[in-house]
């Protein structure tokens, strides 16, 4: 299935425990983002999963938020080796991403110019609604993917269609163990949301 002219939907994408593996972080107890390039590590599946995507024309976008800068957990540097390593990984596939939007801020964070509110944090659907503006998306077409309730919330209030990936290492479908009545569908990894997407095409 190839997108048509008159629509151009796309497919949005939270990266930490979408596309990598959470890590634990030893100070929080918390899984977390990942705290160094060495500890990035694609999901099994989800280099294939993004090829069959990227294969039927939907643009492909990250819409993450990183607050680690902004809340003293990591460096500006490690920040950028991290992601250096991710697009490292997905080139040497084959697989091209339109564009990387990541929210650095926090309200509550401890650096000067990222410690505020800021409209691009999920939940607010800011990343997604910039994307439609600088590359004339098609929301209501498109599609929001991610691990946590803000991924969904951002979805749905910027019109999007909304899949809920289980946390990271969970097999249990339906997983939630409270309700999103804003994830369209539940599915346990990026490759079963990828057969979601693709059986239900644009006409």
């Amino acid at each position: 299935m190839r997108i048509g002219k008159r629509t151009r939907p796309a497919i949005f994408l939270d990266r930490d425990g979408v596309l990598n593996a959470t890590v634990l972080n030893p100070r929080t107890g918390r899984m977390e983002s990942p705290l160094t390039a060495h500890d990035l590590r694609l999901i099994d599946g989800v280099i294939p999963a993004l090829q069959r995507l990227q294969r039927a024309g939907y643009p492909l976008i990250l819409a993450s938020n990183q607050p680690n800068y902004a809340l003293g957990k990591s460096t500006w540097r490690t920040q950028w080796d991290i992601q250096y390593q991710l697009v490292r990984a997905l080139t040497s596939a084959g697989i091209g991403f339109t564009r990387f939007s990541y929210c650095l801020h926090h309200p509550n964070g401890l650096t000067p110019g990222y410690s505020r509110v800021c409209d691009c944090r999920k939940p607010s659907p800011g990343l997604l609604l910039q994307a439609r503006d600088d590359f004339g998306l098609t929301l209501s077409e498109s599609w929001m993917i991610g691990d946590q309730p803000t991924d969904t919330l951002c979805g749905h209030a910027a019109g999007a269609r909304t899949i809920r990936i289980a946390p990271f290492g969970s097999d249990a479908v339906p997983f939630p163990c409270s309700p999103d009545p804003c994830a369209d569908y539940f599915v346990r990894n990026l490759t079963e949301a990828a057969d979601i997407v693709l059986a239900n095409p644009i006409h």
